[in-house]
């Protein structure tokens, strides 16, 4: 069984790597042999969708894939072959992070033909989740903007089951930033409050999804 997780950070060690790593963790505690890979989009240089078309050529042997080649060309070929595939990112601008976006780009939009009724190309309707962290407490997290995307996401693979975590602690150092709007003492009991329980629930739900896919 193999999952791959895409983390749209650009930290490798922050809150949503965390996240990825505790689904991961629950991936392996159901299933030991299962085949676990994360790619960290912000080592890789590429682009987003550059609007070619050769995804939607009649005839082409790129119709329903992407024809840009790059060095996420292979992570690509791979997202689509998983048993389970998590994406990730944290909220900027009320908005998942650009690289995020451009990899759902070119993840997605070959796969959206324009047959009819928007006839979805894929062949693997692989199960899917989507992980968020965000500085901000849940009753402002952007549901209509990530529940647009997740809805596109499911029409394409499969409806994604997502999980956040909220109110993120985000620097080491408060003292070293100019902070007026956020209180860290607020900030850190939040963290050593709910934390550890949004890490318990991308456990659970790597868990049952790898439950699933057996």
């Amino acid at each position: 069984m193999k999952t791959v997780i895409i983390n749209g950070s650009p930290r490798k060690e922050g809150n949503t790597a965390k996240m990825c790593n505790a689904f991961a963790e629950g991936v392996i505690a159901e299933n030991q042999d299962a085949t676990i890979e994360i790619f960290n989009l912000y080592d890789f240089d590429f682009k987003g969708c550059k609007s070619c078309f050769a995804c939607k050529l009649k005839g082409a042997p790129t119709y329903g894939r992407c024809a840009v080649k790059d060095a996420i060309s292979p992570i690509l070929d791979k997202a689509l072959e998983a048993d389970i595939l998590v994406l990730a990112s944290p909220i900027y601008l009320m908005d998942v992070s650009g690289e995020y976006k451009s990899f759902l780009e070119r993840l997605l939009f070959p796969l959206a033909s324009y047959e009819a009724g928007y006839k979805s190309l894929a062949t693997n309707r692989m199960r899917v989740s989507t992980i968020y962290t965000m500085n901000v407490p849940k009753e402002m997290c952007p549901d209509q903007v990530l529940s647009t995307t997740e809805y596109f996401i499911g029409h394409i693979l499969r409806e994604p089951r997502r999980i956040c975590a909220y109110n993120t602690y985000q620097f080491r150092d408060y003292s070293k930033y100019k902070v007026e709007v956020f209180d860290e003492e607020q900030k850190r009991r939040y963290r050593d409050d709910n934390f550890p329980t949004e890490l318990k629930e991308a456990f659970e739900l790597g868990k049952e999804m790898a439950a699933t896919a057996k």
